[in-house]
């Protein structure tokens, strides 16, 4: 359905700041709107549905063309909070470009494309959501799929780990991520607890952060 519209808080061409492809070059289409409150939310600008402009799915393909980049990435607010991105996805593949959905892992995943590649953002205790984390999604991961556990504290971690192992995360996927919440908790820190624990899980920092800063909008 190339006219259905969806609410959009901004495009951007940039770097993957974060997940498996980080560095990458990426056209970044961010919705409007997000169902949860999250303490360490980086994009509070985008939380509010009415923080963008209609789009149709049309002009949202014809802008990730113009980027001539390969990489498309989805994300919010809460991309599945829209009905129309499983279909504005499968547009963008039908265009022969790799998507990436980004969500905070409380809405079914069935509705996507499995050559999607979805990074699933399971809350943790300090980040006040975590009983809105919907673990059957676990269930239907493929290979290329990724879990992000944003880390605050040690008992965010020790919930990560006790994730990782009651739903064998490690076998359903390659790509766990443990991120360090930025400005709550340093990398060394982190990189400290895995040494001592071994996790299977590699640790990711926010590459657009590094860069621009925590502040800017659109990297």
């Amino acid at each position: 359905m190339p006219n259905e519209q969806l609410i959009v808080n901004e495009t951007f061409l940039s770097i993957q700041g974060e997940s498996t492809h980080a560095g990458r070059l990426c056209f970044f289409i961010r919705l409007a709107g997000c169902n949860l409150n999250c303490t360490y939310c980086d994009t509070e600008y985008a939380r509010d549905e009415d923080s963008g402009t209609a789009m149709t799915i049309e002009h949202l393909v014809a802008q990730a063309k113009i980027s001539k980049v390969r990489l498309v990435e989805i994300t919010g607010g809460e991309p599945l909070t829209h009905a129309g991105t499983p279909a504005l996805c499968q547009a963008l593949i039908d265009e022969g470009l790799e998507v990436m959905v980004e969500t905070n892992g409380s809405l079914p995943l069935s509705l996507l494309s499995p050559i999607v590649k979805k990074i699933v953002d399971c809350k943790t205790p300090s980040s006040g959501m975590v009983e809105y984390n919907l673990y059957e999604n676990f269930h239907i991961l493929s290979d290329h799929d990724e879990v992000k556990f944003v880390i605050q504290d040690y008992l965010d971690y020790e919930f990560a780990l006790t994730i990782i192992e009651k739903y064998n995360l490690q076998k359903k996927t390659s790509n766990i991520l443990l991120s360090p919440a930025w400005g709550k908790l340093e990398a060394k820190t982190l990189v400290g607890w895995m040494q001592a624990d071994l996790p299977s899980a590699r640790l990711q920092l926010q590459l657009h952060k590094i860069i621009w800063g925590p502040n800017k909008k659109s990297v």
